[in-house]
C-alpha cells in the first residue's frame, strides 16, 4: 500500500488519513474499490447532512467562447465554506458542465407534472403501437420516462470530466470533503442565437 494512494484517497473523500488507510486495507490495496467504498460512506453522511439548511453560498458565472453563458447558484451552510477553494472548484465544474451538457432541470423534483404526464402518455402510446404486452407497458414506459428525464436533469447527468460519476455524485463528494450540506439551487443557461 502506497502512502501516495492514502493521501490521494484522503484528498478525494475528505476523510482522515486513518480512515483512508483502513479503506485501502479493506480493499486489499485496490484504490478504485476503496474510493467506491468511501464514496458510498460519504454519500450516507451527505444524505444525513441534507436535512441541514443551506442558506450561504455563491452565484457563479461562466462564459464559453462568448456564445454560451451560465449562471449557477450553489448553496452551503456557512460563509466559511463558501469562501473555500474546493467550493469554488465545484462551482466552476458545475458551470462548465451546464454549458457543455445543457440540462433543463436541476433534479427530477423540478420537472413540472404536466411535462412528465405528457412524456408518459407519449411513451405509452408508442409502446401500445409497437404491440408491447399490456401488462408490460407500465414497466417499459416507467423505465423510458426515467431515462429520458435523467438525461435532462443536471444531478443525474454523467459529469463531463469523469463520466463514471454523475454531477449529483460530484456534489455529494464536495459535501463529504467540506462537511456541509451543499445544494445546487438553480441555474440559467443562454446560448447565442437560441430562441426559447
Amino acid at each position: 500500500m502506497k502512502i501516495e494512494d492514502i493521501k490521494r484517497l484522503k484528498e478525494l473523500t475528505g476523510v482522515g488519513l486513518t480512515d483512508a488507510k483502513a479503506a485501502l486495507t479493506e480493499a486489499d490495496g485496490d484504490f478504485d474499490k476503496a474510493l467506491e467504498a468511501m464514496r458510498k460512506k460519504g454519500m450516507t453522511k451527505a444524505e444525513k447532512r441534507g436535512e441541514r439548511e443551506a442558506r450561504e453560498g455563491k452565484i457563479a458565472s461562466y462564459l464559453h467562447d462568448n456564445r454560451i453563458g451560465v449562471l449557477v447558484e450553489i448553496n452551503c451552510e456557512t460563509d466559511f465554506v463558501a469562501k473555500n477553494e474546493k467550493f469554488d472548484e465545484l462551482l466552476k465544474d458545475v458551470s462548465m458542465h451546464i454549458a457543455a451538457s445543457a440540462p433543463l432541470y436541476v433534479s427530477e423534483d423540478d420537472i413540472p407534472a404536466e411535462v412528465k404526464d405528457a412524456k408518459t402518455a407519449e411513451f405509452s402510446e408508442k409502446a401500445k403501437e409497437d404491440g408491447k404486452p399490456a401488462d408490460m407497458v407500465e414497466k417499459i414506459v416507467g423505465g423510458q420516462v426515467k431515462k429520458y428525464f435523467a438525461e435532462q436533469c443536471l444531478l443525474e447527468q454523467p459529469f463531463i470530466k469523469n463520466p463514471d460519476m454523475t454531477v449529483g455524485d460530484l456534489v455529494k463528494e464536495a459535501n463529504a470533503q467540506l462537511g456541509e450540506n451543499i445544494v445546487v439551487r438553480r441555474f440559467s443557461r443562454l446560448q447565442l442565437g437560441e430562441v426559447s
